[in-house]
């Protein structure tokens, strides 16, 4: 079933009906991207590399997922040999990470419209929750002891995020992970996320899928999802005029 076939309504039924919420975190829990940005253009200036990111360069990088792998995948892209050696991107993923961490702590990024609403739900009613994502453990625990308390994890069953599989998104490997822990099947639960490489991760793992639009992967195809909204507010039913 294509996602235009499901109303705000069906969505709200899809997820009271799963065993298990699974979460992306980077774009659909908060709107993180732009923070990563500034703080890897935070790193490469540190690091005197004369690299910058702006908006359109990074909307594309991200078909990249992974900080190390971005990197990377940017110096192959200038031409310029030899590649950075590890020791090098590193240290600049370790200056990005603090730097990041730095600016959530301002509380510059709340979650975004309905997360906290569904997540409150969802324990009401007795739903497992659980995290798939690519980016860290640290920049995770950054996010959501900002936003939701530093004993945050106690509420998520699984947290999976890139360094603790083989291969990360559009792979299934982190989704297969959190199946594996829960001890579910796909079929059981729903995937919530906000990009095409998340929406082919979760589907070759046979988990349905809700996106939820973001700022850089709005344009994303979308079309094998089972539902596509907005914001997460959307499950509450239409959104009222002002």
């Amino acid at each position: 079933m294509q996602a235009e076939a499901i109303a705000p309504s069906g969505a709200a039924g899809l997820i009271r009906r799963a065993a298990a919420l699974i979460f992306d975190v980077d774009g659909t829990l908060a709107e993180t991207e732009e923070l990563h940005r500034l703080a890897f253009n935070h790193a490469f200036v540190r690091h005197g590399l004369g690299w910058h990111w702006d908006r359109a360069v990074y909307k594309d990088l991200l078909r990249v997922t992974g900080g190390k792998e971005r990197m990377r995948a940017y110096h192959a892209r200038l031409g310029v040999a030899p590649p950075l050696p590890d020791t090098d991107i590193a240290e600049l993923h370790r200056i990005k990470t603090a730097h990041y961490a730095g600016l959530i702590e301002t509380g510059c990024c709340p979650l975004r419209p309905g997360v906290t609403d569904l997540l409150t739900a969802a324990r009401k009613r007795g739903q497992r929750l659980a995290i798939a994502t690519t980016t860290s453990h640290g920049n995770i625990d950054a996010l959501l002891s900002q936003a939701l308390g530093k004993h945050w994890a106690a509420d998520f069953d699984a947290i999976v995020a890139g360094d603790d599989v083989s291969h990360k998104k559009p792979a299934p490997d982190v989704y297969l992970e959190v199946l594996a822990r829960l001890g579910l099947q796909g079929f059981e639960c729903v995937a919530i996320e906000d990009s095409g490489n998340g929406l082919i991760a979760a589907s070759r793992a046979g988990i349905p899928v809700l996106i939820t639009r973001s700022m850089f992967f709005r344009d994303d195809d979308f079309s094998e999802a089972r539902v596509v909204l907005d914001d997460l507010s959307e499950l509450g039913g239409p959104k009222q005029k002002t």
